[in-house]
């Protein structure tokens, strides 16, 4: 397969420009030097506190912070410029920082540190009754933490936060359901700093636990070979078939996915190679990069690692990692599965072709190059199965791949790839660690304020109004007014959860949301596990949704495509996307973990799925066995909804009413053949 022809400074570029949790700045070298002498620091210490130590919840939770937003001020500008511009010399600035960014850095570590290095006695006296130096240095944690996202994600996030904090305040003059008695400065610095519902929450301990062990097993992974292990497969699996660079991009992504939980890194890794062959073999610019995204997005719900997801969903529904992974297994699987049908689809309209024999990798010579890469994989997904903790499987899941790195002949591990890739898994969780802290604010309000149930009422009770409306209407009527307010308490829902992902990172839309969702849809009686993947899926969505699809604006980078055309295109190709998790709140047992599942159930559900997914995908591609013509694609596309609806008897109305068009398809290649 041809490589790019984009550099690797410019791909990196590339991920710089659509991801601003990549946006680093340019530093002198002996600054350099001790920037990545803390990263490494960082890396080290998360490392021993999760496999060799016994650190208090709170003392970890504030070191984790202190590296975080330390770093974040040294590595982050006030506004993003260009990776290759250091800024000149002047002397407000150290190296191309300026003293009050390191000013700021000091201040955070003090800030986060105050606190844990109290006794613990002292700091439950002053609970409900924060000193003047509490108070200063709250404030000081809260205002620190709210720059240091915006830094490093943009300022949707902070805005979010500073909202809340203002309806904290604010909230006897908040209308309707939504007032509250409101707070002082005081009791909102008591609440999100002083206690562990706030910035020193879930969402930053789940980060400092969990999440920054698996992002550096991802990076350490990636870097022994497995990436390109997952690649080379790929290309072997589906290359020759039609139009299979783009079913390579599928699968190699489907593969990066179990191991990176990043839709844009995904995007730039897996797109520099399968881009432009699929552009080589006829695709149109935009449906390779549109292609490309949305396969990407996937890693996103791929076991083992789910971006974030996964750990976040494992505190709040006390349930087992390996629980969270099953339920996610089908719906990935479904993601794909929809992906593939409407790119076979367009190879077939297209009549592409797939690779030679001269453009494949050997197999035998792939197993015989990276097959000891799989081993760390193999070990950590092990060990979440057997019921293993997730930080103590990726701690020997990294233990793993430095052993694998040292002996592996093509991919060898020296100590400079180690520092190196130690300093690269942390600088990648220093935007998501920022973000986490800023979801302790909202999540904090939350409760504090009791917004979450109020706001719960408001979709419920908007839903129920609507239903009711709706139901009373003759066409409509089939269903009760407590049907239609589920359904479009779940469409409220969905339409908030891609709103709020417009440029805020998936796992801080899922933490916010669920906020929101979790109580709603307990309402209409639908299980935690079921409320949570929802909300999750639909927060994943928004990164190949216009107008901010960020991993299809990248992939369109690479491509030379029309950006906002790649992101129509994406969305159109993972539709799947959207229609399963609606499908596992009518029948939760494709979540494999629901109270209530059978066998015959699931294999119904599954089946009605793959049918309903592979028929929109048939309508939205305009082919079948032959072109469809428009009445038909509207035919196939309101059929579909009839398979996907959980039961037999609706499966049963849709084969039936699929016929005609079939028939019409099989008389139509039968006259073109006869002609040919």
């Amino acid at each position: 397969m041809q490589t790019s022809e984009l550099s690797a400074a410019e791909l990196a570029e590339i991920e710089r420009k659509y991801d601003p949790e990549t946006a680093f700045r340019s530093t002198g070298p002996q600054l350099a030097f001790a920037v990545s002498f803390l990263l490494v620091a960082m890396s080290v210490y998360h490392f021993y506190a999760a496999g060799f130590a016994l650190i208090p919840e709170l003392m970890h939770r504030g070191i984790h912070i202190s590296f975080v937003l330390s770093l974040v001020f040294i590595l982050f500008g006030w506004r993003k410029a260009p990776a290759t511009d250091m800024a000149p010399p002047a002397w407000w600035r150290f190296q191309g920082v300026p003293y009050l960014d390191l000013l700021w850095s000091l201040l955070a570590v003090a800030a986060a540190m105050y606190l844990p290095l109290l006794p613990p006695e002292i700091v439950a006296q002053r609970v409900g009754n924060p000193s003047q130096l509490d108070i200063f240095m709250g404030t000081a944690l809260l205002l620190l933490t709210l720059e240091a996202a915006r830094r490093s994600i943009g300022p949707t996030l902070p805005i979010i936060g500073i909202v809340f904090i203002l309806f904290a305040i604010f909230g006897p003059y908040a209308p309707g359901a939504l007032k509250h008695g409101g707070t002082s400065w005081l009791g909102l610095i008591n609440h999100l700093y002083m206690t562990n519902q706030g910035i020193y929450g879930i969402a930053i301990g789940v980060m400092a636990k969990y999440v920054f062990l698996f992002i550096l097993f991802g990076v350490l992974a990636t870097r022994i070979g497995l990436g390109q292990l997952f690649i080379d497969l790929a290309m072997v699996i589906a290359g020759r078939y039609a139009g299979g660079p783009a079913k390579v991009a599928i699968f190699s992504s489907a593969f990066m996915g179990t191991i990176s939980g990043s839709s844009i890194a995904n995007t730039v890794t897996t797109g520099a190679l399968t881009i432009p062959a699929m552009k080589k073999v006829g695709y149109p610019s935009h449906f390779a990069a549109a292609v490309e995204a949305t396969s990407s997005t996937g890693g996103q719900i791929t076991p083992p690692i789910l971006g974030a997801a996964a750990f976040i969903m494992v505190e709040y529904l006390e349930i087992p990692l390996r629980d969270v992974l099953a339920a996610a297994l089908f719906p990935a699987l479904l993601h794909y599965f929809g992906i593939f049908i409407m790119v076979h689809l367009e190879a077939k309209r297209l009549g592409l072709r797939g690779l030679s024999a001269a453009e494949m990798p050997k197999l035998g010579l792939v197993l015989k190059q990276h097959w000891l890469s799989v081993i760390p994989l193999i070990i950590l997904v092990y060990m979440i199965l057997s019921g293993r903790t997730p930080d103590y499987a990726a701690v020997y899941g990294i233990i793993a791949c430095v052993v694998v790195g040292l002996l592996n002949p093509v991919n060898r591990l020296t100590l400079i790839d180690l520092w190196n890739a130690l300093a690269s898994g942390a600088k990648n969780t220093l935007a998501v660690g920022a973000a986490a802290a800023v979801v302790g604010i909202v999540v904090g309000v939350v409760t504090l304020t009791g917004v979450g149930f109020r706001l719960g009422y408001v979709v419920v009770q908007t839903a129920t109004d609507m239903g009711a409306v709706i139901g009373s209407i003759w066409p409509f009527s089939f269903a009760s007014v407590a049907q239609w307010s589920l359904f479009l308490s779940l469409v409220l829902i969905a339409m908030s959860c891609i709103i709020m992902g417009a440029g805020i990172p998936t796992t801080a839309t899922y933490i916010i949301l669920v906020a929101v969702a979790a109580p709603a849809l307990a309402a209409q009686q639908v299980q935690p596990i079921v409320a949570h993947f929802f909300v999750f899926y639909y927060g994943v969505l928004a990164d190949i949704t216009p107008p901010v699809a960020l991993a299809a604006y990248a992939a369109a980078g690479i491509a030379g495509s029309n950006p906002f055309q790649t992101g129509n295109t994406a969305f159109r190709l993972g539709i799947a996307k959207a229609l399963v998790p609606f499908v596992f709140v009518y029948s939760p047992s494709l979540l494999l973990v629901t109270d209530g599942f059978t066998w015959p159930a699931f294999f119904v559900t599954l089946a009605g799925a793959m049918m309903g997914i592979a028929s929109l995908g048939v309508a939205f591609s305009g082919y079948l066995l032959t072109p469809l013509r428009r009445w038909e694609r509207w035919w196939i596309a309101a059929v579909s909804m009839l398979f996907i609806a959980p039961g037999l008897k609706t499966m049963a109305v849709a084969v039936v009413l699929m016929a005609p068009v079939l028939y019409l398809q099989f008389a139509r290649r039968r006259s073109e053949t006869a002609v040919v």
